[in-house]
């Protein structure tokens, strides 16, 4: 999968990407992700790439051509159209769903705005989705750029261990993961549940997939109205809430 970054901060993007999974991922060549300078695009001597806004307001704008100039040097380069992103607190937000999605995906531009925004022309000329890590507002596209490649770069093919390493996960199939434990077995007087010491392997995932579904309906019961639930989940489920009802701690879903 090739990832391109678009973006007025390449060695911002470049620390974080060179490090940890994806990092490793990268030099394995596992994951082609290239961070583009849209300075290098601006035909500007002094390399602006911004300018006043039209009707006034505070802060500059970013200009349509830079970007677009380096958009046109990444389908060059391809030989082919990315899907283009634009990291905007009014895209959608960001989903595992939509990671999944992504990362079937052969090309990914993504475009990082900075000071007050950009040229809505160069969004409305190339732009297929506009992407929002959250209801808040951070000074640039970069930070939640890093969080979209991070998320889809870990579900392409060989950058983990193999599917298991994210198929149980929180958020994959739907639910909140199951509470995970390491040595020592007792830590602060707190022991490591017995199950899990017992070698029964299909004991072991019976109490993952029920402290699955505990975690969702205490943490986050919407998850479950669109969860994929087996009557057998159902089953836990009504006890659980039966559970919940008896010590006062009821959970609306």
């Amino acid at each position: 999968m090739r990832i391109e970054i678009a973006t007025l901060f390449p060695d911002m993007c470049e620390t974080v990407l060179s490090e940890s999974i994806i990092g490793r991922a990268r030099r394995a060549g596992k994951l082609d992700i290239h961070c583009r300078n849209i300075r290098d695009y601006t035909l500007d001597k002094h390399r602006r790439v911004d300018d006043t806004p039209y009707g006034g307001g505070k802060g500059m704008l970013m200009q349509a051509e830079p970007i677009y100039r380096c958009y046109e040097a990444v389908c060059e380069d391809f030989g082919a159209r990315p899907h283009v992103i634009f990291m905007s607190p009014q895209g959608k937000p960001f989903t595992e769903k939509r990671a999944i999605e992504l990362s079937r995906m052969e090309h990914i531009l993504i475009l990082c705005g900075h000071y007050e925004g950009v040229d809505q022309r160069v969004i409305d000329e190339i732009v297929d989705e506009e992407i929002s890590i959250g209801d808040y507002v951070l000074t640039g596209g970069e930070l939640g750029a890093l969080v979209v490649v991070d998320a889809v770069g870990r579900l392409c093919e060989g950058v983990l261990a193999d599917e298991s390493c994210y198929m149980d996960e929180s958020h994959y199939n739907g639910l909140l993961e199951y509470p995970h434990y390491t040595r020592p077995p007792v830590w602060h007087g707190r022991e490591v549940p017995e199950v899990l010491q017992n070698g029964n392997h299909a004991k072991i995932d019976q109490w993952r997939r029920e402290k699955s579904l505990e975690n969702t309906l205490r943490k986050r019961p919407d998850l479950l109205r669109t969860a994929p639930l087996t009557d057998e989940d159902k089953q836990v489920l009504r006890r659980l809430r039966e559970e919940q009802s008896q010590t006062g701690d009821d959970t609306e879903e």
